[in-house]
């Protein structure tokens, strides 16, 4: 047994295939319970080779779990030619290569030849059988005259020899009709023949003429060769091979496949096709839409490093008007579908395609009030799961980090599900929270004045005294404890500040206090104690006329650390 053992190699773990869409599972329970479990080993047998393969994929989607929490380290690749490594620049060339004569073929926007290809393979057996049908007609005029003959020697036989010398005149009668027959088909093939070359015309005497017969073809090869300019081709606003630009929309292609040069050419043929289809140069021209979806879907700020973050609420949909408005039919979910991407080609048009520019977006997925896994709702399910079999065919690469935030218990289990067909670069840029780590989870890659206030940050919709230019920051208050913040005040004028506590169940109030001693100390917030559903920001302006400083007090009475936001500014007095 030890032997057969040593002498059996491990079969090559199978590639996992990624879905072209994230399943979405009717009933998970069944799907797992359907899943035959697989036989248990004796203790006195040792483990087959399978089987030690199976444990090895248990212990690496286990391992993959626990990483999940560490897709902070993904760092996005360079765009930059130059920083490429030889293999990667290979293929990029090789891609070039590929486009450029696929450009001066025209097969971007010029249809497949199948039809043509048909149309000149199906003369060939008709001609085939044009030249066949005369024969047998020869045939037949040929041994047409056969049973005559046989019937004219038949009567002869029997009629008497006064009866033979009648047929015989009636014979060479029917000779002679044949004859002049014959004759009058060839002297009309002849007056066919003259009449054909009549026509001809004279030798060219002038000379001028032929100059003129002489700019025909060239005026055919003029039009010939403007037929074969290499077309142009756009994508996302930035034309093929026309600049670096181009390049780092290939590398997306490239990336998406591995860097295989004829999958990614595949792949870009194919996104071609579907945007002439989808005709998303008139899409973007539309207008009423999407009406009522601006706080389902929407751009709000950037990250650390500049990226646009798009948040996607879901939850907004437990608006049954909404709800209905947008997936109660078929032409509603196509409608849906045309407004998402037109909302995604607006806002990635606007990215910067240069090497050194941000060309990707950070996704910010709210599963809060979303519906939970069994009782998720088949229209919008189909709806989301139609979007992104079109974004994943279609927008390669756009996203630079996938947070999800909110998470309810059972989408853990969920991915847990869907984590084996999922490749590991993909998994490396999510992110999960719980509800009580959102903001938390959040300001590790969006800074506080970015991120909007429901979900923890200081940024507000309309015009306020503090905009996303004015940073925020950050200190811990910990538990069971005061925390004071200072703000100064060198001159006469207006100090203005906002603050927030992720969570609040704290205590706030405010003071000033005069750089004169002698001067009164002035309760401008009275302390009062913050509930986790009252305020989310409390801000205040406070006029003064001499130098000072304003005191900012929390207690915090919790067992737990508390984030603590603000920023404040002085305007000058008027």
């Amino acid at each position: 047994m030890a032997e057969e053992t040593k002498n059996t190699t491990t079969p090559p773990e199978p590639q996992v295939v990624v879905p072209s869409d994230v399943p979405v599972l009717d009933n998970p329970v069944t799907t797992l319970l359907d899943k035959e479990a697989p036989p248990h080993p004796d203790k006195s047998e040792e483990p087959a080779p399978e089987e030690v393969v199976q444990g090895e994929k248990e212990k690496d989607e286990a391992s993959q779990d626990n990483k999940i929490a560490e897709s902070a380290s993904f760092k996005e690749e360079s765009n930059k030619v130059d920083d490429l490594i030889d293999p990667e620049k290979k293929a990029l060339d090789e891609f070039k290569l590929l486009i450029r004569e696929a450009l001066n073929k025209h097969e971007f926007t010029s249809p497949p030849p199948k039809d043509e290809d048909k149309k000149e393979e199906d003369p060939k057996p008709e001609d085939k059988k044009e030249d066949e049908e005369p024969k047998p007609e020869e045939k037949k005029d040929e041994e047409e005259p056969k049973p005559e003959e046989k019937k004219v020697e038949e009567t002869k036989s029997e009629a008497p020899a006064e009866e033979r010398k009648e047929e015989e005149p009636s014979e060479t009668v029917v000779v002679e009709k044949v004859e002049e027959k014959v004759d009058a088909v060839e002297e009309i093939k002849e007056t066919i023949v003259h009449e054909v070359a009549a026509p001809a015309p004279p030798p060219c005497e002038d000379p001028a003429a032929a100059p003129a017969e002489e700019e025909e073809p060239k005026e055919a090869e003029e039009e010939t060769a403007t037929a074969l300019a290499p077309e142009e081709v756009s994508i996302w606003g930035v034309p093929l091979l026309a600049d670096e630009r181009s390049d780092v929309i290939l590398l997306k292609f490239l990336r998406a496949r591995d860097f295989k040069v004829k999958e990614a050419f595949a792949m870009l043929k194919s996104v071609v096709a579907w945007r002439k289809e989808f005709k998303i140069d008139e899409l973007l021209e539309e207008e009423g839409t999407g009406e009522g979806l601006e706080k389902v879907v929407y751009i709000h700020g950037v990250d650390t490093e500049g990226h646009p973050v798009c948040y996607n609420a879901f939850g907004e949909f437990q608006d049954k008007e909404l709800y209905s408005n947008t997936f109660s039919d078929a032409e509603k979910r196509a409608k849906f579908l045309r407004w998402y991407i037109q909302f995604l080609e607006k806002n990635i048009r606007k990215l910067d395609f240069s090497a050194d520019g941000t060309c990707t977006i950070v996704q910010v997925t709210d599963l809060k009030n979303s519906p939970g896994l069994i009782l998720f709702k088949k229209e919008l399910r189909q709806a989301t799961n139609q979007a992104l079999q079109l974004l994943q065919d279609n927008y390669p690469e756009f996203v630079a980090k996938q947070v999800f935030i909110n998470v309810p218990w059972w989408y853990v289990a969920y991915n847990r599900m869907i984590s084996p067909f999922l490749t590991q670069r993909t998994k490396s840029k999510f992110v999960f929270a719980g509800p009580t780590r959102t903001a938390e989870t959040l300001f590790k890659y969006i800074a506080p004045e970015q991120v909007p206030v429901q979900y923890g940050g200081l940024s507000k919709e309309g015009e306020h005294e503090f905009t996303t230019a004015d940073a925020a920051t950050e200190e811990t208050i910990k538990p069971t404890s005061k925390h004071t913040i200072e703000l100064p005040i060198t001159e006469a004028g207006t100090l203005v500040w906002e603050v927030r506590v992720a969570g609040w169940d704290v205590s706030y109030g405010a003071e000033f206090v005069p750089s004169n001693e002698e001067g009164y100390t002035w309760i401008v917030q009275k302390s009062r104690k913050i509930g986790a559903a009252d305020e989310q920001v409390v801000s205040c302006t406070f006029k003064i006329g001499e130098a000072g400083k304003v005191v900012l007090t929390f207690d915090n009475q919790t067992s737990k650390k508390k984030k603590l936001l603000y920023r404040s500014k002085t305007k000058p007095s008027e």
